[in-house]
Parts: C-alpha cells; structure tokens; sequence
C-alpha cells in the first residue's frame, strides 16, 4: 500500500484456487464479431491511439499511448459501444437474427420495425452510458426511459434529453439508481439495459462488455501496427467494471502469457475492486453510501459478478485515488509537453495519467511505482474513456480553480 491516502494500491493477492480462465466470450474472434456490428453504422470509425512522446521521455518510458475516446460516435464517450450492441442483441433475439449476421441496417429494414413496434428500454446512468442508450434506441427506431442519481449535473441530463430518452432523476446514489430502473421495469414494462449482472441477469451485460472491449480490440490492432506488439501497462478504468472487465479479458486472451501488467484504477470513495482484492478471499465486495467524486461515471459501489472473476484473476494491481490524481491528469492531455497532441480528457478518463505523473514526481508514492514496476523499456497503454462531458466542470479543473497543481521540477508545476 502506497505511503499516502491519495493514492492507494494493492496487488493482486495469492489466493488459495487457480485462476478462473476468461470466458471465450472475450477472446479476440468474438470481440472481432461484434466489431463487425459496429462497423455497420455510418458513423464507426476507429478511434485514434496517440503516442504521447513528450510525456513519455518525461517519465523515463519508452512509450505512452492514449486511446481517445471523446471522438466515439460523436457521442464524447466509448459507451455507444456497449448500449448499441446491447440493444440490438435484445432485437436481433426478438427477430431471431444470426449475431455474426447483425447488422445496423437490417434492423431498420421496415419489416423489423413492424415485428418490433417500438420497445422502451429503460436504464440507469450517471451519463454516459444512459445517453448511449437513449442514441442507440432512436437510431434503431425504439425509445428510452433513463434514470439518474442525485446530484447529477444539468449537462448530462440535457445531452440524454437531447437523444429523445425520457429522463428521471432519483434521490439515491447510483446503485440505488440501478435498483429503481429494476422496480420500473417491473411495474411498467420495459427492457433494462444495465452495465452489471444480478440473479438472472446475464445476457444483457454480457453483451455491453462485449461491446466495451471493442475498444481495446481497436487498441492492440492500432499499437501492433505502431510496432508495439505488447504494450508492458495497461490502466483500466473501473465503476462497475464492465469496460474494465471486458478489456482485461480480451488482453488475456490476446497476449496470453505476454500478457501485460493490468492496473485497475477507482475513486477513493467508490473502491469496490481494491476492497475486494484487499479482502484477499476472493470474494466480491460492496460498498454503500454517498460516492462524492468528479469521477462520476467510476462512482459504483457494487463489482459487476461478471466482471469480479476476469479482474480478480486478470489484473495485477487495483488503484483507488483522489479526486486531484484525476484532475493532474486532465490538465496534463490538455496541456500537452513539447510536441505532443492535446487531448480533452473529461474527470473519468484521465485518472491513469495522473497516476503516472505522481508516481514518477512525487517521493511520498514510492510504494505505488514500485508495484509498477516501470522501466525505460516500458509502454504504457491507457484510454480516455471520455470527453468534457461537464464542460463547464472540465473548464474549470483545466483553470486550476479546482484541484491546483502540487508537484514542480525545476520550478516548473507539473499539472
């Protein structure tokens, strides 16, 4: 454990049993079958790895690449990827459509639409992932119900508003949020579209992972073809942990025994993961309460059942840290060094880099570098999961009226 509360790193304990083999679910042939869907919207396209040179050198690494996803059907986020193919398994299913055969257009031929009429999936969200179901439901020709937890700023409701989705806020935190989106269904119908499993729930979030791994499925191909055949880090994001699931999966799958070191990040205030390896049984831990954190879209107390396995046994260091180590990183991509490209990275997406910078600038995280375990010949891949999604919040971090730099070399702030 590192020597101060503002970041907080475990490794993966020795637990008593072998580890559980990732689900051929994930492996690259099935992740590659769902890129395939997406590739049928009009609006796919990759989104760009970018090498950040400068602040490699900076860090004494060989290399440190950024996957962003701001740029994702033009949605400012990478979870169109799991809503889309969520929802359109559900249809493909009513239809009784091949997956490998599913396709964007197929489900908007007229006769689907007239089988389907128009069905109401219903969902709960801190953002991003409601307003990816929302856009993915009116692309498809059905509609949305969204419920949100308290507190959630005025922007992110409007952007799902946007989307055509009717929207709820509730007056509990997100995995009460989870729970009144259930009752909803129950009483009026509907199809949840939800990011983490429960007792009979599976097929739904199985799907949204998958779709989520199509992001580092873009990943490897991009850094193979970079000439970084095997990245040495990767820096998982994890609220529920279905993005953090399903990419630790397929980098399992891909890599196998090269597999790189896997590093799972969350707010302090919402650490289920790093409670859960801490506990070192094995066994998945919730935790409750009020989440405060910037870092809305990781604020989730409850690991995905799903996920829990694959990260468990996958991942090889889990991270829970403050909401400054997010706000460095956000200010270091959007203030690039020397001739590296700007990246807006909203307050869920840029947390590794803080991580990174601390680490190598700061003596009191000697324990977290050391669990790193970074050298001159690493290449550490990330991915910004998001854009300025609260822009006036992003603004205001990028100031520093909120979280001021803290670290300098040379007289210089390091942000």
């Amino acid at each position: 454990m590192s020597s101060r509360n503002e970041i907080e790193c475990v490794t993966r304990p020795t637990y008593p049993f072998a580890p559980v083999p990732v689900p051929d679910d994930f492996s690259p042939a099935a992740i590659a079958v769902v890129r395939r869907f997406h590739e049928t919207f009009p609006q796919y396209g990759p989104t760009p790895l970018v090498p950040l040179r400068g602040l490699a050198a900076e860090l004494g690494v060989a290399g440190v690449w950024v996957k962003d996803e701001s740029m994702r059907f033009n949605l400012n986020s990478f979870k169109v990827l799991g809503g889309s193919y969520a929802v359109a398994r559900y249809l493909a299913g009513e239809l009784g459509i091949d997956p490998a055969r599913l396709s964007f257009s197929r489900l908007n031929e007229p006769e689907a639409r007239r089988r389907l009429g128009t069905v109401p999936f219903v969902t709960a969200t801190d953002g991003n992932h409601g307003r990816a179901v929302a856009w993915s439901a009116r692309e498809l020709g059905h509609r949305a119900v969204v419920f949100m937890p308290r507190g959630t700023v005025a922007s992110r409701i409007a952007n799902i508003e946007k989307e055509g989705a009717q929207v709820h806020v509730t007056n509990g935190n997100y995995d009460d949020t989870i729970r009144t989106a259930r009752a909803y269904t129950e009483e009026h119908g509907g199809v949840i579209v939800q990011d983490t499993a429960w007792e009979g729930y599976r097929d739904i979030p199985l799907w949204i992972m998958q779709g989520y791994a199509v992001c580092m499925h873009e990943a490897i191909e991009q850094a193979a073809e970079a000439g970084v055949m095997n990245p040495t880090h990767v820096f998982l994001q994890a609220g529920v942990g279905s993005f953090a699931g399903g990419a630790a999966g397929l980098i399992a799958t891909h890599y196998g025994r090269h597999r790189p070191r896997v590093a799972v990040v969350e707010p302090d205030s919402a650490g289920c993961y790093y409670a859960s390896a801490a506990a070192a049984d094995g066994e998945p831990r919730d935790i409750g309460g009020d989440m405060p954190s910037i870092m809305a879209g990781l604020a989730c107390g409850e690991p995905n059942r799903l996920a829990w396995p694959i990260l468990r046994d996958h991942a090889d260091l889990y991270f829970r840290v403050t909401d400054s180590i997010a706000a460095s990183g956000m200010r270091s991509l959007a203030a690039p060094r020397g001739s590296d490209a700007s990246i807006v990275a909203g307050e869920s997406a840029a947390v590794g880099i803080g991580i990174l910078l601390a680490t190598a600038h700061d003596p009191g995280y000697a324990n977290a570098r050391e669990a790193l375990d970074l050298t001159p010949e690493s290449h550490v891949l990330l991915v910004s999961t998001e854009g300025d999604t609260d822009p006036g919040h992003y603004r205001r971090v990028i100031a520093e009226r909120l979280y001021p730099a803290r670290w300098e070399i040379g007289g210089t702030a390091i942000r």
